[in-house]
């Protein structure tokens, strides 16, 4: 069972910037989407970003986030720049393998942006 854990994340002001991370521990192969979705108290899970063999961005994330993947250290990164308030969620990592067809989340880590 492949398991994910999110580091990075915490509080900052406005225009700031963070990084986060999710360690993967198996192998995310070039058949592994990975990617970061986030969900603020009484909302919805949205996806922020993903990555396969392109990077794909919510009109909110474009611009401000990138997403990255390290393969041979099995570890995706989020860098967020340019923070706002909204931005506050707790960040949920999301491992999907395309050729088994399964996915499994994160416990998730917050985010919390102040003005």
């Amino acid at each position: 069972q492949v398991q994910l854990v999110e580091s990075g994340g915490g509080s900052v002001q406005s225009g700031g910037s963070l990084t986060l991370s999710c360690a993967v521990s198996g192998s995310i192969r070039s058949l592994v989407t990975m990617g970061w979705h986030r969900q603020a108290p009484g909302k919805e899970r949205v996806m922020v970003a993903t990555i396969n063999t392109a990077k794909i961005y919510a009109p909110f994330a474009k611009g401000r986030f990138a997403i990255s993947r390290d393969d041979t250290k099995n570890i995706v990164y989020l860098q967020m720049n340019n923070l706002k308030p909204e931005d506050s969620a707790a960040y949920i990592c999301r491992y999907y393998n395309l050729e088994t067809r399964t996915g499994v989340w994160g416990q998730g880590i917050q985010v919390t942006v102040s003005s």
